[in-house]
C-alpha cells in the first residue's frame, strides 16, 4: 500500500461504528459490575442502622431482624402470608414474634 493511502469515508464510518459498539458494550459491562457491587454492599443490611440482618424463623415465616436496632423487615409477599393465616393464629404469631425479639 502506498504511504499516501487514505481510507475512504465508508471505512472511517465502519471503524467509528465498531468503536462506538465496543464502547457501548464496555459501558454496559461496567454498569452491571457497579450494580452488582452496590447490591452486595447492601445485601442483608439494616436500612435503618446498617448492621447485618439475621434471618429468624417465626411460625411459617422467615423475617429479617436487626440485632442492633431491633428492626424487623419482611420480604415481598410475607405480609400477604400473615393475612392469610386464621385470625386467632395471627394474634399468636405476633405475640410470639415480639416475645422472641425481646428474648434475643
Amino acid at each position: 500500500m502506498p504511504s499516501d493511502f487514505k481510507p475512504s469515508k465508508n471505512e472511517d464510518e465502519y471503524f467509528l461504528l465498531q468503536d462506538a459498539e465496543l464502547i457501548k458494550a464496555q459501558r454496559a459491562k461496567l454498569d452491571a459490575e457497579r450494580r452488582d457491587a452496590a447490591r452486595k454492599a447492601h445485601h442483608m443490611k439494616c436500612p435503618k442502622c446498617g448492621a447485618d440482618l439475621r434471618e429468624q424463623e417465626f411460625e411459617h415465616l422467615k423475617v429479617d431482624v436487626c440485632p442492633d436496632c431491633r428492626g424487623m423487615w419482611l420480604d415481598a409477599g410475607e405480609i400477604d402470608l400473615i393475612g392469610k393465616v386464621h385470625d386467632h393464629a395471627v394474634g399468636g404469631f405476633i405475640r410470639d414474634l415480639f416475645k422472641g425479639l425481646r428474648n434475643k
